[in-house]
């Protein structure tokens, strides 16, 4: 059907006699590639009509092209939302309406979670004095329930890819100072679609961020006593957060000098001029519960101070003289703390190194791990000028990530550069969001726990700042020996990869049917429902097409493979149910657990 055959061609092959008038077509005809061609036969029964064999009518083809858009710029989707887009696959209009859908807050959410999991203490006779909290199990509690129940699908997304950008965790103290941490999420949510030197400037001052890399009451040098600022934070806003380490072209692709050795953006003088700056900020207010000060202080530890109120310059700890910084940028003597610093931010903001560096992060989050130069240098391009003058607008770049051609086209999708292994969390939300799931009072609260000990993954709760995996990982294969990378790969391994094919299990199978379990679970219970919280699938709109086998496979292709279901798993898959006499309900999740476990499922192009 394809390459310069005419319509008469194809008709040869059709079963039912036709007559036709014809144009030739020099790529392919069918799937409503039609224009101009009419088709008639000897009988149109119900609603086998003739021009339906070429208009496309009944195929899945938009809503596989939904659902694949869908899987770049959500956390999770369900045929729902396939339909509400299907039919004119205007995604440009889609992303302008997320983009003014008003969004929940986190710690709001953190918070009314916390005062239900006191009652649910309280109710069953315990004293609220002895409870802990709130700490991490309550973010991960509200992270989950904003995500299972708002519909502020996109600037989820974002969020979720820049905390993985501008990283703090609460692998760290910061575990119980949750509120803090939730305040942080809030900053993200708030500029997904904003201006990144304004996001930079409010993370720079975010109290949770000053405590994670101590630049937090962080003095300016004593030499006397040994005291000099504290680097951590001039590193790695440099090197993790803004330009990287060697000098980019707009495509990505590093500078070399005229020995062609890359160049680097820093040393390590200019990270003890940059250290300079960030000195002098503490606390910008005190904890509700301090009883020794009614004013905040430098000095002032993260127990004491309020956590999600911007930290403020205290301008005697503030280093004055002059600061050194890049391509000879200098900042005056004695300048205010907080000048120096918005200054500072500028001054990165403004670099060559930005709109790539950050372009080929966010490309790897949402679409593909390894985007051509010219993809990153587009979305580059967008990002130092959205066309109207304005210099880093996230929304203007997150449009231009996913309408751009490398993302939208089909024509890479066998190219061994496309696509990315898709992270445990994304595979599981999606999991979670695609069908109607069993719970117990509205309440998703999932404790996170258990996929962070078998999947080294949730929000939040990285290793380090190098988040859960560099950009540039390379595991050792065919991967590396393509000159590629995959950064995913850094936590998939033989322990995760299993427990992963075991947690599938168990939400699958009929019997435990466990897709994750609240750690208040005797709490929330349904009196009538010995589970105690366990959340389960629900599988009926799968179970409703068992009849068909292919038809219900067609569904999950839709929801899970976006169109890209191999005929080998297909097969694999029918063979693996049609010969049993299982029940309905068993072949259903059967045929699911399988797709779930795939290379289909689990790889995304």
């Amino acid at each position: 059907m394809k390459y310069n055959k005419t319509i008469q061609s194809l008709l040869l092959t059709m079963l039912l006699p036709v007559c036709f008038y014809a144009q030739t077509y020099t790529d392919y005809i069918g799937a409503g590639h039609s224009a101009g061609i009419s088709v008639s036969s000897s009988s149109d029964a119900d609603a086998s009509l003739a021009e339906n064999s070429l208009n496309g009518s009944g195929m899945d083809a938009d809503a596989m092209e939904a659902s694949r858009f869908l899987a770049q710029a959500v956390l999770g989707h369900n045929m729902e939302m396939v339909d509400a887009l299907k039919d004119d696959l205007d995604f440009e209009g889609w992303i302008d309406a997320q983009m003014n859908v008003p969004y929940y807050g986190m710690l709001r959410m953190m918070e009314e979670v916390w005062a239900e999991a006191l009652q649910l203490h309280v109710d069953a006779g315990e004293d609220p004095e002895e409870v802990f909290g709130p700490y991490g199990l309550h973010f991960n509690y509200a992270w989950w329930q904003n995500t299972m129940t708002q519909n502020d699908h996109l600037r989820q997304r974002i969020a979720y890819s820049l905390s993985q950008i501008l990283v703090i965790s609460m692998n760290s103290d910061l575990t119980g100072h949750v509120d803090g941490v939730s305040s942080y999420y809030d900053l993200l949510n708030e500029h997904a679609f904003g201006n990144f030197e304004d996001l930079l400037l409010e993370v720079t001052l975010h109290p949770a961020m000053g405590y994670y890399l101590s630049h937090l009451n962080n003095p300016k040098a004593d030499p006397a006593n040994n005291i000099h600022p504290d680097e951590n934070y001039a590193r790695e806003i440099m090197q993790l957060f803004s330009i990287g380490l060697y000098e980019l072209n707009q495509d990505g692709s590093r500078k070399l000098d005229s020995n062609g050795d890359p160049i680097p953006t820093y040393d390590n003088d200019d990270v003890k001029e940059f250290a300079k700056v960030f000195t002098g900020l503490g606390p910008g207010d005190i904890n509700e519960n301090v009883n020794w000060t009614n004013e905040p202080y430098f000095g002032l530890d993260l127990y004491g101070a309020d956590i999600v109120v911007p930290m403020k310059m205290y301008e005697f700890f503030h280093e004055k003289s002059e600061k050194h910084l890049l391509n000879g940028f200098t900042l005056p003597a004695n300048q205010a703390g907080m000048d120096d610093i918005t200054q500072t931010v500028n001054h990165l903001f403004n670099h060559d190194n930005v709109g790539p560096f950050l372009a080929r992060q966010l490309i790897q989050r949402l679409v593909k791990s390894n985007p051509s130069p010219e993809y990153i240098s587009r979305v580059a391009g967008v990002f130092n000028d959205n066309g109207s003058g304005e210099r880093g607008d996230l929304g203007a770049v997150v449009k231009a990530i996913l309408l751009d051609d490398e993302a939208r086209s089909c024509d890479a999708l066998s190219h061994p550069h496309s696509g990315l292994l898709k992270e445990p969390m994304m595979r599981m939300v999606q999991l979670s969001k695609s069908l109607p799931l069993d719970v117990v009072n509205d309440r998703y609260w999932n404790n996170g726990y258990t996929t962070i000990d078998e999947m080294k993954q949730f929000p939040m709760w990285a290793p380090s700042v190098f988040n859960f995996y560099v950009p540039d990982h390379r595991p050792v294969g065919d991967i590396a020996g393509m000159d590629l990378v995959a950064p995913e790969f850094k936590i998939h391994d033989s322990a995760t990869s299993i427990n992963y094919i075991n947690r599938l299990y168990a939400a699958t199978n009929r019997y435990w049917n466990v897709l994750w379990y609240s750690w208040h679970g005797d709490y929330i219970k349904d009196e009538d429902d010995p589970r105690n919280g366990i959340v389960g699938l629900i599988t009926d709109e799968l179970q409703d097409l068992i009849e068909d086998p292919q038809e219900m496979l067609n569904r999950m292709d839709i929801l899970y493979t976006y169109g890209q279901l191999s005929d080998e798993q297909r097969k694999f898959i029918i063979d693996a149910i049609e010969p049993v006499t299982w029940d309905d309900l068993e072949n259903t999740r059967t045929a699911l657990y399988l797709l779930l476990i795939s290379p289909d499922y689990t790889i995304l192009k």
